[in-house]
């Protein structure tokens, strides 16, 4: 099974539905988009997306991705990626395929003896970029159709979808983005130390960022740090932080947009004029327009 039957399966299993669709297997959606506006919100997590249909473009800091059918992106950390399709419409809609990258899974099949080349070489490499764009092989549409296709048979899902998604996850991991995902499942290796401290710092966003403080969180020199932290990410920690404030600014502007400077404050922000210039430079907007176009 290939690229046109990844097609047909996710249309069957979106039907008419609108966005990111949640499916009967755990941690497996599909996505169905009819417009080629702007994400309303980031796509965050760790992840496999393929394309199955439609030409997407994933802006992380200063990285631009595109990517189309056949392609897939992983993230090995948890970045606010905004995007968009270039061509989705209601005729012709984009469609994808998604699976969470459990850290555990990876560092299970990191374990065993076809992995140990792996094993041995990832400690001690440079972080890789926490954002890649690859070609999906013949075996990984093959193995994304045959997850879909358990959703025809509810009872086999606890038993056989684990064991698709060890498969998907190993061709990945041997595949040409490998490193990506594989240093998923190292404790040690440069990208698991910046993906903890990212995780601190979406969980207390709204507080003062000290470099220093974050590096040694890192077990790292300042200036090792800032060097790995930019590659997995593609941001500083300062504009990490501000990524990750206007972000949750925009999701609670979206919910009551009659407090602007409220919401600045609570993000973390000293200044309401600071915050508006800031998220104008981000979204293209002031906040009270930008969120006028969101809510339609």
């Amino acid at each position: 099974m290939g690229l046109a039957e990844l097609r047909t399966l996710i249309e069957r299993v979106a039907d008419d539905a609108e966005g990111i669709i949640p499916t009967a297997i755990p941690g497996v959606v599909v996505s169905r988009m009819t417009s080629s506006r702007p994400e309303d919100e980031p796509t965050t997590g760790t992840l496999l997306a393929v394309v199955a249909q439609g030409t997407k473009r994933l802006s992380v800091g200063s990285s631009v991705h595109d990517y189309g059918p056949g392609d897939y992106l992983v993230a090995s950390v948890d970045l606010p990626v905004s995007g968009q399709f270039a061509d989705a419409t209601p005729e012709h809609p984009a469609f994808g395929f998604g699976l969470d990258l459990r850290a555990e899974v990876v560092a299970e099949l990191m374990l065993g003896p076809a992995a140990a080349e792996f094993a041995r070489s990832g400690r001690g490499e440079p972080a890789p970029p926490a954002v890649a764009v690859g070609v999906a092989s013949a075996r990984l549409l093959d193995a994304t159709c045959r997850m879909l296709l358990l959703l025809d048979e509810p009872r086999d899902i606890p038993v056989l979808a684990p064991l698709i998604e060890r498969e998907i996850l190993w061709l990945i991991m041997t595949g040409s983005q490998g490193a990506t995902v594989r240093q998923l499942g190292l404790a040690d290796s440069s990208l698991a130390r910046v993906r903890h401290v990212v995780r601190r710092m979406r969980e207390n966003f709204s507080e003062p960022v000290r470099v220093d403080e974050l590096a040694q969180q890192a077990s790292m020199s300042t200036s090792a740090f800032h060097r790995a932290f930019h590659a997995v990410t593609a941001m500083s920690p300062i504009q990490y932080q501000k990524n990750i404030r206007l972000q949750e600014a925009r999701l609670r502007l979206l919910a009551d947009p009659t407090d602007i400077a409220g919401v600045a404050f609570a993000v973390g922000y000293e200044s309401p004029s600071q915050f508006s210039r800031e998220y104008r430079r981000q979204f293209g907007a002031p906040p009270s327009q930008d969120v006028l176009a969101l809510r339609g």
